[in-house]
């Protein structure tokens, strides 16, 4: 009776300490959040003029914020709505995010940010597809 009530305390501290590591779900940034992370992409790159860059983040959080409503909207109603449906909406504020920018930004400039900056902010996914990485 004392090993099977030892096992049950490991097996249950064990669990617990499995259950407490960071990084088992997925964590949606802020509008907040995104937007610094795009500014400090863009301020190392061009550094861009204060004021210039307090009117694009202004922007860019207003439009983050729609786009977080909006798929909250879509994701409310009982039913998951379709890839195409998805897709269609994320293009939208994708659209919206680039004249943003192309307001802002130079030429050469916005090819720069297509081109490499704005890959590097997309979240990198782990290999093999899920928590834990590799093939079974």
């Amino acid at each position: 009776m004392k090993k099977i009530s030892f096992l049950l305390l490991v097996s249950m501290t064990l669990s617990a300490a499995v259950l407490a590591q960071p990084g088992g779900g997925f964590q949606r940034q802020t509008p907040e959040q995104r937007v610094a992370r795009i500014h400090q992409k863009l301020d190392s790159a061009f550094k861009l003029d204060a004021a210039l860059f307090a009117k694009l983040d202004t922007a860019l959080v207003m439009l983050y914020r729609k786009q977080d409503a909006r798929m909250q909207e879509l994701f409310s109603g009982g039913d998951r709505p379709d890839r195409e449906t998805m897709m269609a909406e994320r293009q939208k504020f994708t659209d919206a995010q680039d004249e943003m920018l192309k307001a802002v930004l130079t030429k050469e400039q916005y090819d720069t940010w297509k081109e490499k900056i704005q890959p590097s902010l997309r979240p990198q996914r782990p290999a093999g597809g899920g928590p834990g990485g590799g093939q079974q």
